[in-house]
């Protein structure tokens, strides 16, 4: 009989925890939430936690923190990372690999799907008025990434400066994205020498003190044996990420040529994974930069129209680097006129192999150091001037989405009122009330295919 003296924390505390869960039943639900992860990080790692630390009980409030924490410093989509972490710990490398690959599998197979669609069909009046409501939508949730984490980042005076400096250097000067992130980098490093309480903003996530009961991993669980640290564990598994990377780029090198565009993919979307610092939308200037204006894998619009797709589909954001690699492989016939889709699918599927596996590498590289203490980990200074930076960086993302979708045929065109005012009603949908970005682009669609078919009438 339950004590009524008895706090509900503490008794809950005393229940004992659920029985571990086996392989089996960790894939299943790594499987579910490949389909169902909507939302982008946040509302993924808000399923991952109602699921495994509040209903599931597989791991504490604490520890599930204490990893995102990690996943949050690295580049890379945060919300797959933590996946992987978790999975690793349950069940050794073989659950990290299977959680991670679940959480992209089925996005990767639904935006293959409909990159040969939108390829294929999108000149379809149909298509068109919903990409024609869909791409002013695009261009709010863009600034509404940048609002969200500005607000989160941008606490003084030379956070601020930070992001404006980054702004003028990639809009107006065209500074490459890497070079902004490794000035900001080095301005965190020397302010926090100068200035350092311009830089003392804590961690992305505070200590957590919410308990739901006794779970599989536990505050005071021991380390198991395979997540504790050794430095031979650590050279085995930087050896295997490192030799399957080189076997993939020389496979592609040596049967391709190098100029292929297979093997510049493999090469581009390598130094892309590792510049994600601060979520997709950062990375998403470098990947226009390289895959529009250098190797013209695909055209501007396709780029807003890419990341629609992505806004739309489960699983990380950083996955319309599948749709820029899908066009890529599509539009140049690399395997003939008569095997299109097999050239895309195949671009997607090298693109997000080359996009993911240093994610992996860091997981089970990292995770033995991140399970040697399980105290907070902090932001670094140099990696606070790069989250402003990024801030910077968004903005132009936004002001380049804005110029084409308002002025499609350039300024001497005129403006697109219609486009403007669905764009209007949009952020204001996310901004001021809240709305999820699926039904805002939902609405915005609808909205789009029926101006376009009164324009037709």
């Amino acid at each position: 009989m339950n004590d009524p003296a008895r706090p509900a924390s503490e008794e809950m505390q005393t229940s004992p925890s659920p029985p571990p869960p086996t392989f089996g039943q960790a894939l299943l639900f790594w499987l579910k939430l490949g389909f169902i992860s909507f939302g982008g990080p946040a509302g993924q790692i808000s399923i991952m936690h109602q699921e495994l630390v509040e209903n599931r009980r597989w791991i504490s409030e604490r520890r599930f923190l204490h990893a995102l924490n990690y996943c949050m410093l690295l580049p890379g989509p945060e919300a797959q990372q933590l996946a992987t972490y978790i999975g690793w710990l349950l069940h050794r490398t073989r659950g990290g690999l299977v959680a991670g690959v679940l959480f992209v599998l089925p996005s990767l197979a639904i935006l293959v799907l409909l990159s040969w669609l939108y390829l294929a069909f999108g000149d379809q009046p149909l298509v068109a008025g919903l990409f024609y409501g869909i791409k002013p939508a695009v261009t709010a949730i863009v600034l509404q990434a940048a609002h969200r984490i500005g607000s989160r980042t941008l606490k003084n005076s030379v956070l601020w400066a930070i992001a404006a400096v980054s702004f003028v250097a990639i809009f107006v000067l065209a500074v490459p994205f890497p070079a902004i992130v490794a000035a900001a980098a080095l301005a965190g490093y020397v302010g926090s020498k100068l200035a350092p309480d311009k830089f003392a903003v804590g961690g992305g996530h505070a200590k957590g003190d919410a308990s739901y009961g006794r779970a599989v991993i536990d505050d005071d669980t021991p380390t198991p044996p395979h997540a504790k640290f050794s430095w031979f564990g650590l050279g085995r598994v930087l050896a295997i990420g490192v030799l399957l990377w080189a076997i993939s780029m020389g496979l592609l090198a040596t049967t391709c040529g190098w100029e292929h565009a297979y093997t510049q993919m493999g090469w581009f979307f390598t130094k892309a994974a590792l510049m994600t610092f601060g979520g997709a939308y950062a990375v998403l200037p470098y990947v226009y930069q390289g895959a529009v204006d250098h190797y013209h894998w695909l055209t501007p619009v396709q780029m807003i129209d890419g990341l629609a797709l992505g806004e739309t589909t489960p699983g990380p954001l950083i996955m319309v680097v599948a749709f820029v690699g899908f066009v890529g492989g599509y539009v140049r016939a690399v395997f003939g006129p008569e095997h299109l889709f097999l050239a895309g699918a195949l671009a997607a599927t090298l693109v997000t192999w080359f996009t993911f596996l240093p994610s992996f590498l860091f997981i089970l590289a990292g995770g033995p150091l991140v399970e040697a203490t399980h105290e907070d980990l902090k932001f670094t200074a140099p990696l606070m001037a790069v989250t402003a930076a990024v801030v910077g960086v968004i903005v132009n993302l936004a002001a380049f989405f804005g110029y084409h979708v308002l002025w499609p045929q350039g300024f001497g065109a005129g403006f697109d009122w219609v486009a403007a005012a669905i764009a209007l009603a949009a952020a204001v949908a996310l901004l001021r009330y809240k709305r999820n970005v699926i039904q805002v682009i939902a609405v915005c669609a609808v909205l789009g295919l029926a101006l376009k078919m009164l324009a037709i009438a």
